[in-house]
């Protein structure tokens, strides 16, 4: 198949969620078709990044967008037209013209959109487009505005009730849509009834994938929490965890320690240190994969308070995937499809997070049957090779039911 896949990002180096995900599936996808890529960045930095994604791609087309987001003319355009901010902040004329020029200039078999803010890029076409949403981002900036002051709420309100709209009008817009879990796919049926979502999941990346789980060391017993601190869902929970668990756990675990890492930790949560004695808060460059690879294998627990809405989380499958047990709200672990007590322990407030800590850091059996059962099932469903052998299938399924149609 010849694919023209767009991203609103430069899917290199794999240092957030989105780009992780396009990185791997540009590796499994390009192994048996033709992709051509089209991805927006926003400083020249970026650039040098591209020759490492050229062995997946056919084409690669990068395309400018506005470095910072609070310039004059992108918040003119979203305070003065019915476009929402995100729409605005990602928006590329350069990108709609080459796309425009491609479409004219090339057949393609379909059009893969990762996220719905780059669909306004797309000129009219009879391709079928396959639109992904890595997440539902109208109630991701919900939850965002809701940790507002009051006095600010009011012009974000209005922006998010035109990014609902917007987000709506591309999903009836695309041939297809593409949710990451069965969460989402529910929301986007429940407000398009019409509309039937293929699921397409995150995965814990390839480099993630232990051999084979090797033996716990019981010495030092270290829970990790790992993510990007610019995203308000990973501040809440770093603060949850540091305020609300570990205190209890410590009472009962005098030495266990606890690790804050991740891109932005340092300036985002640098205060939580000062919080309790054995808390340590590392900040990891975007492209540092093997501190992060080092951190998961050498951890004891990785906990996931994460409460905010929205997609699934690749922390807990790249914990999974090292071999580490994981401790995760059931909003979290739901996502996922996981199992509570099986291979992942739930739980939602302060004291059953503590409970489910210290269990299965003092009983090994537990420990060893959640852990063993982690990863079979990270192997089994979220590997990458998986995912896009699955992609593969909807892509025909789309491009069958276009032909049918037409």
């Amino acid at each position: 198949m010849k694919i023209l896949m767009l991203t609103p990002y430069l899917p290199f180096p794999p240092a957030s969620g989105g780009q992780i995900r396009s990185l791997n599936l540009l590796k499994h996808l390009s192994k048996h078709h033709e992709i051509t890529l089209i991805c927006l960045y926003k400083n020249d930095r970026e650039k040098q990044y591209a020759s490492t994604l050229q062995s997946y791609c056919h084409e690669i087309y990068l395309c400018k967008r506005p470095e910072k987001p609070w310039q004059p003319a992108t918040i003119l355009t979203a305070v003065f037209s019915f476009l929402p901010f995100l729409i605005a902040r990602n928006y590329s004329s350069e990108a709609h013209d080459i796309i425009k020029k491609l479409l004219r200039e090339h057949t393609y078999d379909v059009i893969h959109a990762e996220t719905f803010y780059i669909m306004p890029h797309i000129a009219q076409t009879n391709i079928p487009v396959f639109l992904v949403e890595q997440t539902i981002e109208y109630k991701v900036y919900q939850h965002f505005v809701n940790s507002l002051p009051f006095v600010l709420k009011t012009f974000f309100y209005i922006d998010i009730f035109k990014l609902k709209h917007w987000e709506r009008y591309y999903w009836k817009k695309a041939s297809t849509v593409g949710a990451v879990s069965e969460a989402d796919a529910r929301l986007i049926r429940t407000l398009e009834p019409t509309i039937k979502p293929v699921i397409v999941p995150n995965g814990a990346g390839d480099d993630m994938f232990v051999p084979a789980l090797l033996p716990k060391r019981k010495t030092k017993q270290t829970l990790l929490f790992m993510g990007n601190f610019s995203w308000l869902q990973n501040t809440e929970a770093a603060e949850y965890l540091v305020k609300q668990i570990f205190p209890l756990v410590v009472k009962r675990m005098p030495a266990v320690e606890c690790i804050i890492a991740g891109q932005n930790a340092q300036k985002k949560i640098t205060s939580l240190q000062d919080q309790a004695a054995h808390i340590k808060i590392v900040d990891i460059p975007q492209d540092d994969i093997e501190t992060v690879k080092k951190l998961y294998i050498e951890s004891s627990l990785f906990i996931a308070p994460v409460f905010g809405p929205g997609g699934t989380n690749l922390k807990i499958l790249a914990a999974m995937a090292s071999g580490l047990p994981v401790v995760s709200t059931s909003i979290g672990a739901e996502r996922l499809e996981m199992k509570n007590k099986k291979n992942v322990w739930m739980a939602d407030a302060p004291e059953t997070f503590a409970d489910g800590i210290v269990k299965l850091l003092q009983d090994d059996n537990l420990y060893e049957n959640i852990r063993k059962n982690a990863y079979t099932f990270a192997k089994e469903k979220y590997s990458w090779s998986a995912i896009s052998k699955n992609l593969e299938i909807a892509y025909k399924n789309i491009i069958t039911h276009h032909e049918n149609r037409n």
